[in-house]
């Protein structure tokens, strides 16, 4: 990978675990989205932020977005960057599963295409799985192809919600 090589990057961001009354789920994943927009980030793209039900366990509601990033961070370098995020919000990551957080950032996609090491995964292995990932990621990369579907994200939810309607 070329030293100081730009790199852009669809993340999740999602939160259903507020850290006081003020910094509700849906103030987090605000400050985390403003975070993402200063040095060494720069945003290019920032959904609106959706209210989904819990996944998992969990019955607090969650708040989503995503955001398009570009920067000169390779993907171990910006996973790292985002688990320190997570941890200064307050997230632990040795709690269990689906559980409640204060903060959740996950890679979706990388101007690179595909990565795959022993700590990270791109694209992320269940996005295509996922409405709230997927509802927020069609309205930052409408276009953006997944590189191993060849599908949109908008392509990817239509066929999502085609699935759940036959099941």
């Amino acid at each position: 990978m070329a030293k100081g090589k730009r790199h852009i990057y669809a993340i999740a961001l999602g939160s259903n675990q507020p850290r006081s009354r003020k910094l509700t789920p849906r103030r987090l994943v605000a400050k985390a989205m403003e975070r993402l927009s200063k040095k060494p980030f720069n945003a290019l793209m920032v959904s609106r932020i959706i209210e989904t039900p819990p996944l998992g366990p969990s019955l607090r509601r969650y708040a989503n977005a995503a955001v398009l990033v570009e920067t000169k961070l390779a993907p171990p370098e910006l996973l790292r960057k985002l688990n320190k995020m997570e941890r200064k919000a307050g997230r632990h990551h040795h709690a269990r599963k689906w559980s409640a957080r204060p903060l959740d950032l996950d890679i979706l996609l990388w101007s690179g295409g595909i990565w795959a090491d022993d700590d990270l995964i791109i694209p992320h292995p269940e996005f295509r799985k996922r409405d709230f990932v997927l509802r927020p990621l069609a309205q930052v990369a409408p276009a953006w192809r997944d590189p191993l579907t060849g599908l949109t994200p908008r392509h990817l939810l239509a066929r999502l919600h085609k699935s759940r309607k036959k099941a």
